[in-house]
């Protein structure tokens, strides 16, 4: 007959102890996975946020630039300017600048000139929906962006 293994009480004391932890450890792994994936999520739709937010200031500093082109190109040319060589549907350097909206900003862009006195008001609408930021009481879908700049093209003349 074989004689009974003598196991010290130290050992069936850490046995008993270390018993009850099994899956504890999986457990608080699961559990920072699910932390992990929600701070992930958020930082793609910050990321995603951010996106739009950059092609929408993309597209109002581009309404900018053609504004100010022209403007300088109403300074070049004072004498059409009293001509209404700039008038909304005229040929010319003012064809070229509405094509150049439509390039730049898309498809529906258009540019206005308003002229009053020696005052000119240039304005610009695109439609800005891949821009658009909606937030949580937001239910309205209109995108459409205006950029208005005065000058005085010919005050020096």
């Amino acid at each position: 007959m074989k004689a009974p293994s003598i196991v010290p009480l130290a050992t069936r004391a850490v046995a008993r102890v270390c018993a009850p932890q099994r899956g504890a450890t999986l457990i608080e792994v699961l559990v920072a996975v699910v932390v992990l994936s929600i701070g992930l999520l958020g930082l793609a739709g910050l990321q995603m946020t951010s996106l739009q937010s950059n092609h929408s200031a993309y597209m109002r500093s581009q309404a900018s630039l053609l504004a100010y082109d022209l403007s300088d190109r109403m300074r070049a040319n004072c004498e059409g300017v009293r001509g209404d060589a700039y008038a909304d549907g005229s040929s010319g350097d003012r064809a070229d600048w509405d094509a150049s909206v439509v390039q730049l900003l898309g498809p529906g862009a258009q540019g206005t000139l308003e002229l009053n006195g020696q005052d000119a008001t240039i304005a610009i609408q695109w439609n800005d929906n891949r821009g658009h930021i909606k937030t949580g009481g937001d239910s309205t879908s209109d995108s459409t962006k205006t950029f208005a700049y005065r000058t005085e093209p010919c005050a020096d003349r």
